[in-house]
């Protein structure tokens, strides 16, 4: 069965009330389990009964990470090269309609806006831009690549979808990553917020995804935007997308990110917020669920609850970031994705880290050492 085939089939009605309807032993039984969790344990996780004890299943989230990962915290940092937009998303400060100051950064410019974030430490770089037909061509891309390849080791991109032919392209230059999020699995809500435009194809967004993985890329990273659905729903079916990748391109690392919705100038409010509280419990099921499977946090959430998260299950962080093209070296230029809470330089977010006993990477010698 496709992908698009096995999220439509997910009961995630029934997995709904089981999760409704979980006691305290029910979540206890979950915790004390050594086998991998199937969809009805991933449920009790994301219940009432579980919240009460999220210090449990802190606590469990945390031996994992330990077990997996150690106590590496992988760092990067995203580089905006556009804000031009030809989709109408409503929950994106770069929607087409919404009036903001449009930048497209040259190649010249993406090379010194990197420079910028390599002097501060950084070596594992994202590319990211607005899906807009007329900027950023697989072309382009690659020259960038190609000319940043030797100053960062990890690149990866967040672009709109490409065909399996660009990915090969750009992983011949030296991509290594990728980062697509699928936003909603609610297909009615996917239709919704998605106005006009190429994104509005659900199944077309799930297979660019599968197209990156074809193409051998080592890293992809996939995430919902929390917030914008139902919280729970939307878990449970990122986790049943994430298996089924996992089990299909065994030789791709995949990710999971924990993008809370945030506010957008020109954007709509968040129609389910999280509370922080509902933010930890999210990723501790998730590392619960994926044992050995990355947790991304971006600066979107504030620096103690950054610093707290760090502890129960995230493996990558992005600090110093900014998510307006050009805002590195030219701040406020060009208008925003959307608002950054954690304003740390990477050398504090760092100091910070290390305070816990932790051990931030900058620098990523995976594509040294499988030349």
């Amino acid at each position: 069965m496709s992908l698009a085939g096995i999220l439509d089939d997910l009961a995630v009605s029934e997995l709904m009330d089981i999760s409704k309807g979980a006691t305290r032993q029910d979540v206890t039984r979950v915790l004390g389990l050594t086998r991998p969790l199937n969809m009805q344990d991933l449920a009790v996780l994301l219940s009432p009964a579980a919240a009460r004890r999220l210090e449990d299943l802190a606590g469990k989230s945390r031996m994992l990470t330990l077990r997996h990962f150690g106590r590496v915290m992988s760092m990067y940092a995203p580089l905006y090269l556009s804000n031009e937009c030809a989709q109408d998303c409503l929950y994106c400060g770069f929607r087409a309609p919404n009036k903001i100051v449009r930048r497209t950064l040259a190649t010249n410019e993406a090379i010194r806006e990197a420079m910028f974030i390599r002097e501060r430490g950084i070596r594992h770089l994202l590319l990211v831009s607005g899906e807009h037909p007329g900027v950023w061509d697989t072309e382009q891309l690659e020259d960038l690549i190609r000319e940043l390849g030797p100053l960062f080791p990890s690149l990866s991109i967040e672009v709109k979808p490409l065909a399996l032919a660009d990915y090969l392209r750009l992983k011949r230059a030296g991509l290594d990553g990728l980062t697509l999020y699928q936003e909603t699995y609610d297909r009615g809500l996917y239709d919704h917020v998605h106005k006009k435009g190429r994104k509005k194809n659900y199944d077309a967004r799930l297979e660019a995804v599968e197209d990156g993985a074809r193409a051998g890329l080592k890293r992809i990273g996939l995430g919902a935007l929390l917030g914008l659905g139902n919280w729970k729903r939307e878990v449970l079916a990122l986790v049943a997308h994430v298996r089924y990748m996992e089990r299909k391109y065994w030789r791709t690392f995949f990710a999971v990110s924990l993008p809370r919705m945030r506010y957008a100038q020109g954007a709509m409010n968040v129609p389910h917020a999280l509370s922080d509280r509902d933010l930890a419990q999210v990723a501790c099921a998730l590392r619960i669920a994926l044992p050995r499977t990355g947790l991304v946090l971006s600066t979107r959430e504030p620096p103690g609850l950054r610093d707290g998260l760090a502890r129960l299950g995230i493996t990558q962080m992005s600090a110093g970031s900014r998510t307006e093209p050009g805002g590195y070296m030219h701040p406020n230029a060009a208008g925003e994705q959307f608002q950054v809470e954690d304003h740390r330089s990477p050398a504090e977010v760092a100091k910070a880290l290390k305070a816990q006993g932790y051990d931030p990477v900058f620098k990523d010698w995976d594509s040294v050492l499988n030349a």
